[in-house]
């Protein structure tokens, strides 16, 4: 079977005839999973199962957004509540390193629950750095205010998740931060210079540019293009994330489906790959919206298929013992110190 460049999601706890079918026809590279889709371990772990059984392929990404705090689709009661990155960056110690090695361990507890099920990709971290009046969307979901904190404990992050074989997804390249309204709801725009966007919000994206996946922001930056979304911008994807940033990893968009993007499916899907972007990004399930991306989407080769080769074989590359009942007790110590 080919396979698409295509990451798509479903509708319900389990897969319908009508999804089965056309994931069997479309041949999606992976899957991402949401609260609609989780009710108990043993019901997610089947539920990953059979998407990769409807494209043939063991190794099919399953993503899914389990950051903590506000944006976690496996919690309670079958699994743990885990902190917002923000919290990180505010736990009470003299030396920095024990925020580092904290953020580290939350994100590794994170890997543990998620392969348990099947789960082998998580869009964390989030590397946006908010500046003061704007939207809340990123919010506590940043590991701090400035681009110093929130590459370090990004960084963190990322190597907790690859030492529990789950790949990380930076995001929102090239920086969320500033945007002064949620994407998923508008088109925010950023009127800051160049000069600012690559000292502030550039700047983590930059130091963690050798992570393997990243996700794009639907965010228009007018020093750079003020016509287009970074996400369908090939000024923004040639000149800063392959240029400035020299990320060489796989840039997947944003979801397709966020009210921050214009036009049909298929088009924002095909401005996306004329942009550079190397994977669509279908969230919400619907099956009009997924044919559409789907028509949208070229087959998975070339650089991006190389691109994508090279991100899977970092699973389980960097896997490391862990005790996952010590560390939530060490966690929860930690915790206890947020400032």
């Amino acid at each position: 079977m080919m396979t698409r460049a295509l990451i798509a999601g479903c509708s319900g706890l389990s897969l319908t005839p009508e999804e089965s079918a056309f994931y069997r026809e479309a041949g999606p590279w992976g899957f991402i999973l949401f609260k609609r889709n989780v009710e108990s371990p043993e019901q997610v772990r089947a539920l990953c199962e059979a998407l990769r059984e409807t494209v043939g392929r063991a190794d099919a990404p399953i993503l899914i957004d389990q950051e903590g705090g506000r944006v976690q689709r496996l919690g309670p009661p079958n699994w743990p509540k885990y902190p917002s990155g923000g919290t990180y960056g505010r736990i009470h110690a003299n030396d920095p390193i024990v925020r580092r090695e904290i953020t580290r361990l939350g994100a590794r507890l994170i890997a543990h629950d998620l392969r348990a099920v099947g789960i082998t990709v998580d869009c964390l971290p989030v590397l946006d750095v908010p500046t003061p009046g704007a939207h809340d969307v990123i919010g506590d979901r940043a590991y701090g205010r400035s681009p110093e904190q929130v590459a370090v404990l990004g960084r963190a992050a990322a190597e907790g998740l690859l030492a529990g074989s789950v790949l990380p997804v930076i995001k929102h390249m090239p920086g969320h931060g500033r945007a002064g309204a949620d994407s998923h709801l508008a088109l925010p725009v950023v009127d800051a210079s160049r000069a600012e966007l690559e000292r502030h919000d550039f700047a983590p994206f930059r130091i963690l540019s050798d992570m393997p996946l990243a996700m794009t922001a639907h965010v228009v930056y007018t020093a750079l293009d003020p016509d287009n979304p970074a996400t369908t911008s090939p000024i923004v994807m040639s000149e800063i994330v392959r240029g400035h940033l020299a990320y060489d990893g796989l840039v997947m968009t944003d979801d397709l489906s966020m009210q921050a993007l214009s036009g049909s499916y298929r088009e924002r899907t095909e401005k996306a790959f004329a942009a550079g972007c190397d994977m669509a990004l279908h969230c919400n399930g619907r099956m009009d919206e997924m044919e559409a991306v789907a028509e949208g989407t070229p087959m998975l080769e070339g650089e991006a298929l190389r691109r994508a080769e090279a991100a899977l074989r970092r699973i389980g590359h960097e896997a490391e013992p862990f005790d996952p009942v010590d560390a939530r007790a060490r966690l929860d110590a930690a915790l206890a110190m947020v400032a």
